[in-house]
C-alpha cells in the first residue's frame, strides 16, 4: 500500500531535477549577471506607437538614464501600421534600444472564446485556442520581423514551442528573441526551468513573488528575471522600490520593469490618445530614474548596464 510522502521528502524529490525543494530563505546573493557583467537593467512597457517610442527617448536623455528595453504595443502591434512599425525600428535601432513586440491578435479578439466573458472562465488564461488562432498571432509576427524588430511577447507554452523551433530552423532570424509574459502565470523554479528549455530568453513572474520564491528562481534558471518594481493598481498596484537593491542582489540579472496606472484594460486600448501616452511615458522614465538612484544611494556595487550592452537584439533595419 502506498504510503503518501511528507513535505522533506518531497523537496529531496525536487532536488534531484533541480528544483529547489524550499524557496531561497537564505536570500543567498546571486552569482550571475548580464554578459557585460552588470547586474540590472531598465525597461519601460507601454510604448504604444512612435511617438511614445520618440517621448520616452527624449526623457531618458533629459534625466541620463539607460533604458535597455522597451515593451511595445501593449494593446497589440496590428493597431500600428506598417511604416510605423518600421519607425519604431530605427529609433530604436538609432538609439541602441531592444524592442519586445506585443502581437495584437489574442484570445479577446478571438470571436468565439465565450469564457473569457465570466467570471470563472477568464481564469483558464490568455493561451490561444486552435492552430488558427496560432497561425493569426505568428503571422503579426512576421510583420513585426520584417519591419525590423527581433524581440516578441510570448505568454502561451506551445506558441513558444514553435517559435523556438522556427528560430532553430531558420525559419525566422537567429538573433530573434522571447520574452515570457506575466500573463503566462509562472512563477516557481519548476516553471522558470520549462520555459527557459522552451526556449524562453527571459520571464516575467507574477508581480506579487516575493524575494525567497525569486531567489529561488534565480538558483535554477540563467535567465533574467523582469521584475515589476511597480505595477498596476488591477494587478496590486505595488510600488518596491526600497526592496530594489536587496531584489538585485538576490535575483541578478534582473530587469527593472516600469508599468503603473490604473489597469491595462484602461491604459492599453486603441483610443485613448497619442499625447496621453506621451505624458504618460514619461511618468515612467522618471519612476525607472528615482529607481537608479535608490541604487546608487543603497548598492553602489551592484551595476546597471550600458546603453547598448552587445547582447541586446536590437532591431534590424536597412
Amino acid at each position: 500500500m502506498f504510503k503518501a510522502k511528507h513535505f522533506k521528502e518531497i523537496g529531496q524529490f525536487m532536488e534531484t531535477m533541480g528544483i529547489p525543494g524550499r524557496d531561497g530563505w537564505s536570500l543567498p546573493d546571486s552569482e550571475k549577471s548580464f554578459p557585460d557583467g552588470c547586474h540590472y537593467r531598465i525597461e519601460i512597457a507601454g510604448i504604444e506607437r512612435y511617438s511614445t517610442l520618440v517621448a520616452m527617448v527624449d526623457e531618458a536623455k533629459k534625466r541620463k538614464l539607460n533604458v535597455h528595453r522597451a515593451i511595445c504595443t501593449v494593446g497589440g502591434s496590428t493597431y500600428c501600421d506598417f511604416q510605423e512599425l518600421k519607425d519604431m525600428a530605427r529609433l530604436a535601432r538609432d538609439e541602441q534600444i531592444e524592442i519586445i513586440m506585443t502581437m495584437g491578435h489574442r484570445k479577446a479578439w478571438d470571436t468565439g472564446s465565450k469564457e473569457l466573458g465570466y467570471s470563472e472562465g477568464i481564469v483558464q488564461g490568455p493561451r490561444h485556442r486552435g492552430s488558427d488562432n496560432v497561425a493569426y498571432w505568428l503571422e503579426d509576427m512576421m510583420r513585426n520581423l520584417e519591419a525590423g524588430i527581433r524581440g516578441f511577447l510570448v505568454y502561451d507554452e506551445g506558441a513558444l514551442t514553435i517559435v523556438n523551433k522556427m528560430r532553430e530552423d531558420g525559419f525566422i532570424p537567429s538573433d530573434t528573441v522571447f520574452k515570457w509574459s506575466v500573463f503566462g502565470g509562472q512563477c516557481s523554479p519548476a516553471g522558470a526551468k520549462l520555459l527557459e528549455k522552451l526556449g524562453a530568453d527571459s520571464m516575467n513572474p507574477l508581480s506579487d513573488v516575493s524575494l525567497p520564491i525569486l531567489s529561488s528562481i534565480r538558483s535554477t534558471v540563467d535567465i533574467p528575471l523582469d521584475v515589476y518594481m511597480i505595477i498596476v493598481d488591477s494587478f496590486g498596484g505595488m510600488f518596491r522600490a526600497y526592496e530594489v537593491p536587496e531584489i538585485v542582489r538576490t535575483a541578478a540579472p534582473v530587469y527593472f520593469k516600469i508599468e503603473p496606472g490604473t489597469s491595462e484594460a484602461d491604459i492599453y486600448k486603441p483610443w485613448v490618445t497619442e499625447s496621453w501616452h506621451q505624458e504618460f511615458i514619461r511618468q515612467k522614465v522618471k519612476i525607472a530614474s528615482i529607481l537608479q538612484e535608490i541604487m546608487e544611494r543603497r548598492a553602489p556595487e551592484l551595476k546597471m548596464s550600458q546603453q547598448g550592452p552587445e547582447d541586446l537584439s536590437i532591431p534590424v533595419v536597412d
